[in-house]
């Protein structure tokens, strides 16, 4: 296991990484800060990848990312994640919608827990899913930055 915390113009992002790839990222000032293993090991080489497409996304050179992901979950939660990823950048999707996209319609609430247990945030989209009514609903880092991620992509919601 390997960690890495970098520095966004938006805060602090940890990133945790296995063999196979990134297992968690989390902005640190959220409400699910990423807490370091026992046995993982800090490691630059692990992440050159992902900060490099982190620094295109917060300059406005990236819209999506090309990274390998390990994220662990039941097959539910995967299946939801993986939706997440075809979120474009910039676009807003509600709960339903996302239900409907995994051809689960009534599976709203079931959706809406997966989303929130996303270990990697940012990268798996998890800010682009807001209120049907287009307002902003809850985000692990908090509604402010959930508010300056979607500002930063241009997206269309009501504050």
């Amino acid at each position: 296991m390997y960690h890495n915390i970098y520095h966004s113009p938006l805060g602090e992002i940890a990133i945790t990484a296995n063999d196979d790839g990134i297992t968690a990222l989390a902005f640190q000032q959220g409400a699910a800060p990423i807490q370091f293993a026992e046995n993982s090991t800090q490691s630059d080489k692990h992440f050159s990848e992902v900060t490099q497409q982190l620094t295109e996304y917060f300059a406005g050179q990236r819209t999506q990312f090309n990274l390998t992901l390990a994220p662990q979950g039941t097959p539910f939660q995967q299946t939801v994640w993986q939706a997440l990823t075809e979120i474009p950048f910039g676009q807003t999707v509600s709960y339903g919608w996302l239900a409907k996209s995994i051809n689960n319609e009534k599976a709203v609430r079931a959706v809406g827990t997966a989303n929130g247990a996303n270990p990697i945030a940012l990268i798996i989209p998890c800010h682009r899913v807001i209120g049907a009514n287009k307002k902003l609903t809850g985000y692990a880092g908090g509604l402010a930055l959930k508010a300056k991620l979607l500002m930063h992509e241009q997206a269309d919601f009501k504050p």
